[in-house]
């Protein structure tokens, strides 16, 4: 694909084209679950870079690096799929299986055996790189919901909602495990007032 100029003028007037050529208005909700996945994909984007520029004060940079980079091209064809109107397909178009949700898991499960079990609820943070995986979760919750919402309006594959819902389920992990490797305390949620940590 050839992207020669950036501009086109066509959106001013607040509708959008989807892949197929269908305009829409850019507040509907199918434009707001692929927007909302291009977020997602923005802000593990912006982990990356803050991952490679730590890269050499710890060993595990590269893994982790390997993880998102994967993420990020599923994530992008989560919004190719979805920015395509229901019924419509087009050559190489890109594709979300079972296999990717159980390459999550298996990443999950991975990351999983370095980590203690929580005891408590951990608030978002730790180091910029686990700090930022935590906001990247959160992104990728309102996503799967936006996708559930527009679930009852339009058919959306139920494989993109999972995706998704294990998809923030593995950031989770990452952020844990990335605070772990980097020697980053986790703050737990004080519920007495207490401070604690592990």
């Amino acid at each position: 694909m050839r992207i020669t100029k950036v501009y086109t003028r066509t959106g001013d007037a607040g509708q959008t084209r989807l892949a197929g050529g269908q305009q829409v208005w850019k507040d509907s909700l199918r434009v707001d679950a692929y927007g909302t996945v291009d977020e997602l994909n923005a802000s593990i984007g912006i982990v990356r870079v803050m991952n490679a520029e730590m890269g050499a004060m710890y060993a595990e940079a590269q893994q982790l690096e390997d993880d998102l980079r994967w993420i990020q091209n599923k994530l992008f064809d989560i919004g190719g799929i979805l920015a395509t109107a229901p019924g419509q397909t087009f050559k190489h178009m890109p594709q979300v299986t079972e296999k990717d949700v159980t390459k999550l898991e298996k990443m999950i499960d991975r990351r999983q055996k370095d980590l203690a079990p929580l005891k408590e609820f951990i608030l978002p943070g730790g180091g910029k790189v686990s700090g930022f995986l935590h906001q990247a979760r959160t992104i990728g919750r309102r996503a799967e919901r936006i996708c559930v919402r527009l679930s009852k309006e339009e058919p959306v594959d139920a494989v993109l909602i999972k995706y998704l819902n294990r998809l923030s389920d593995a950031l989770f992990v990452l952020a844990r495990w990335t605070a772990k490797v980097q020697g980053e305390p986790e703050f737990l949620w004080e519920r007495d007032g207490a401070k604690k940590t592990e």
